[in-house]
């Protein structure tokens, strides 16, 4: 193998001597002046509306403390529903309404996975002594709530108000009104996810996964067997019911495709749309995707978003014009009709009641810089033409229309904090269900400017630059480097959790005197599916490192930055940039730290294992190009210190990442710290945890980068 794996072996008594080379950040966790203010922020998430009822309901983090809050008709005062009090790292998830608004689910506990940590037992990020389950809950008329499960995950209510959830990959049901013990609904060989009620509740749809394939299945009930939707050698996903549960639209895409299959060449990943009887399982493709690099399933975060409109009509996002945009087509087949043209991408999309219209957010608008934004939008189902609901420089997201017309989203601006805001179907009349919280500014926010800079390929890096200030002075500068990859940092506070705290710490750096600049690389969502997809990227080449380099002489030409005192941070594929900088630019980038990132591409699940699809050249040269882009390959040159900080339980990025680097580092000398977390998951659960990472970040920043 091309890989060095000497390394591991060369002079074990020499590396447990290097080990000196790594030392534990300061044992206080006392943050420095000021940290905890600005961590002092809501976080907002989850905002759902029954189809009826006129309620809304939404989950809120703000320092480890997670509760979920409900609002009616006709004030809308919003009140706490739960009383979490501690900071236990119990996530809230999976909040949604019965159709008509009666009962609220919700899950607790539980994070972040990918298929290798499948099984896997439900976090416990603050050590507990008893293994922490995964629960579900309710509340009914907006009272009390009330566990219904110990051990359940993606609670999903009927318009009947029977509820179903998963357990270990497969269906169970349970009495709301707790009479009943919990049961298994029905077996299926496959792993069940994606459930979807029938609208008058008395059927389930599902997908069962079964590794190189899926299925789109119906159950009927205890008395019928279950009914397969045309299944083939494909995956099947995303089950819509037709308005009268007659009929299911899902989507298709071709199976794993053997030994043609490689991840180094671009190749279209073509899908397409098709109709079923759920009673007797037939099926038709109504409609499918050309077969070129546009025409694949849309990747973008949010997936395929596929509805069933009014007037027999289906909505669904593709990428055929090069980004992601909102279309509709007769449920009977025929041509889609692009109702979002321009050069903008949809996301969180929901339909309005009657079903005739759509509600979306979209990195659109008249004012400066609204492509590092997110705006509503409303278009109708049938034709195209965006109205905006939502104009300015604000930040506004996550749609959810109300039974009487009117529609709620989180706000936020570049310094008010995140918030529920109701207006009218126009658009008109906003405000905010509770007055946003205006002391957050007064710990000293600055407005980030959007930049833009050009790579040395040509390529045109938008960025977010976050100035001290007052004063002439040359000051210490920052790259920050998101993670994702597709991912887009905002003028403004975030709609990821992640990314919220990422802005809150780039304004508190830069109120420390740091300037600092948040580059959207390629592989980043926001800028096309061409920018989203590069060429020779990630494995394939890392070309995105030279989006960071080109931000990193931006900075370095800006007056008032000292040019030799340039660092850099990020986390999980920001992490990997970071470690790329270090390893192959120690000349400009003077100390970093890495959260959790990804070290060797060809330490990642499913590569180095060797999967069978792949011939026995084309496998080789994955895994020589895997390596060759990752930072462990120039890690000879890396010189200057960082900063290494990783959760033990990470269920994203393997914990061997940061093992790893570590080892390579100490063997070469190349100064280190480590934070540990140990239980923390990939997205640390615990504001505790926060606070120690950042608290180090700050301190070693500065130690590091300060005179």
């Amino acid at each position: 193998m091309f890989k060095q794996t000497l390394l591991a072996f060369v002079a074990g008594v020499a590396f447990i001597g290097a080990l000196d080379a790594a030392a534990a950040p300061s044992a206080s966790v006392t943050p420095p002046a000021k940290l905890a203010a600005f961590m002092d922020y809501p976080f907002i998430d989850a905002l759902t509306a029954p189809e009826s009822g006129n309620r809304v309901a939404w989950i809120e983090t703000r320092k480890g403390l997670r509760n979920i809050w409900i609002a009616e008709a006709p004030d809308f005062h919003p009140r706490r529903l739960t009383d979490g009090t501690a900071d236990d790292g119990m996530e809230l998830a999976a909040l949604n309404f019965s159709p008509d608004g009666k009962i609220l689910a919700w899950s607790r506990g539980g994070g972040e996975g990918n298929g290798w940590a499948n099984g896997m037992p439900p976090p416990n990020p603050a050590s507990a002594v008893e293994q922490p389950h995964k629960e579900i809950w309710i509340s009914a008329a907006g009272g009390a709530p009330v566990r219904l499960v110990q051990d359940g995950e993606a609670p999903l209510l009927s318009s009947t108000g029977q509820l179903v959830y998963l357990k270990e990959g497969q269906v169970w049901t349970a009495d709301v009104t707790g009479k009943e013990k919990p049961k298994r609904l029905f077996y299926d060989r496959g792993r069940v996810g994606q459930l979807a009620w029938s609208p008058d509740g008395s059927r389930l749809a599902f997908v069962s996964r079964r590794g190189d394939h899926s299925f789109i299945g119906v159950y009927s009930g205890p008395e019928h067997p279950l009914t397969w939707l045309a299944p083939a050698t494909a995956f099947d996903g995303n089950p819509v019911w037709s308005p009268d549960g007659q009929r299911i639209a899902f989507s298709r895409m071709a199976g794993i495709a053997g030994p043609l299959a490689s991840s180094l060449v671009a190749a279209p990943n073509p899908f397409s749309i098709w109709v079923g009887s759920a009673s007797d399982g037939t099926a038709s493709a109504v409609w499918r995707s050309p077969t070129n690099l546009n025409g694949s399933f849309p990747e973008v975060p949010g997936g395929l978003f596929l509805m069933w409109a009014a007037g027999d009509r289906l909505t669904f996002r593709a990428e055929m014009d090069g980004w992601p945009h909102l279309y509709s087509l007769p449920a009977a087949g025929g041509e889609a009709s692009l109702l979002t043209p321009g050069p903008f991408m949809v996301e969180h999309v929901a339909m309005t009641p009657d079903r005739r219209a759509l509600l979306f957010s979209a990195n659109s608008g008249s004012a400066e810089g609204d492509t590092d934004r997110r705006h509503i939008f409303r278009v109708a189902i049938d034709h195209p033409g965006p109205t905006p609901l939502t104009p300015g420089t604000g930040l506004e997201w996550t749609p959810a229309p109300l039974s009487d017309g009117r529609v709620a989203y989180v706000s936020s601006t570049a310094s008010t904090t995140l918030h529920v805001t109701i207006a009218g179907a126009d658009g008109r009349g906003a405000h905010p269900l509770a007055p946003p919280e205006g002391d957050y500014a007064a710990n000293g926010l600055v407005a980030p400017k959007p930049v833009t800079f050009t790579a040395a390929d040509g390529l045109l890096v938008h960025g977010q630059l976050f100035m001290p200030p007052g004063g002439k002075a040359k000051h210490p500068a920052l790259v920050f480097v998101h993670g994702g990859p597709p991912r887009q940092m905002l003028l403004g506070w975030s709609y990821m959790d992640y990314y919220t705290h990422a802005y809150a710490m780039n304004q508190y750096l830069a109120s420390r005197g740091f300037v600092v600049l948040s580059v959207n690389y390629r592989l980043g969502i926001g800028y096309g599916r061409a920018f989203q997809h590069a060429e020779k990227a990630g494995l394939a080449g890392d070309f995105e490192y030279q989006d960071v380099v080109a931000g990193a002489r931006f900075l370095q030409a800006l007056p008032r930055v000292d040019p030799t005192r340039l660092g850099i941070w990020g986390g999980s594929y920001g992490g990997l940039l970071t470690a790329q900088a270090l390893a192959r630019n120690s000349d400009i980038f003077k100390a970093g730290v890495d959260f959790h990132g990804v070290h060797d591409w060809s330490l990642t699940p499913g590569l180095a294992s060797r999967p069978q699809r792949y011939e026995q050249g084309d496998y080789d040269a994955m895994m020589k190009s895997a390596f060759e882009s990752s930072p462990e390959a120039a890690i000879a040159g890396w010189k200057s210190p960082v900063l290494l900080i990783h959760g033990d339980d990470d269920r994203n990025v393997r914990f061997d990442q940061t093992t790893d680097i570590a080892r390579r580092l100490a063997a070469q000398g190349t100064p280190f710290e480590e934070l540990i977390l140990p239980n923390e998951i990939h997205e640390f659960l615990r504001y505790d945890s926060w606070v120690k990472a950042d608290t180090a970040t700050v301190r070693f920043l500065e130690d590091k980068l300060k005179p």
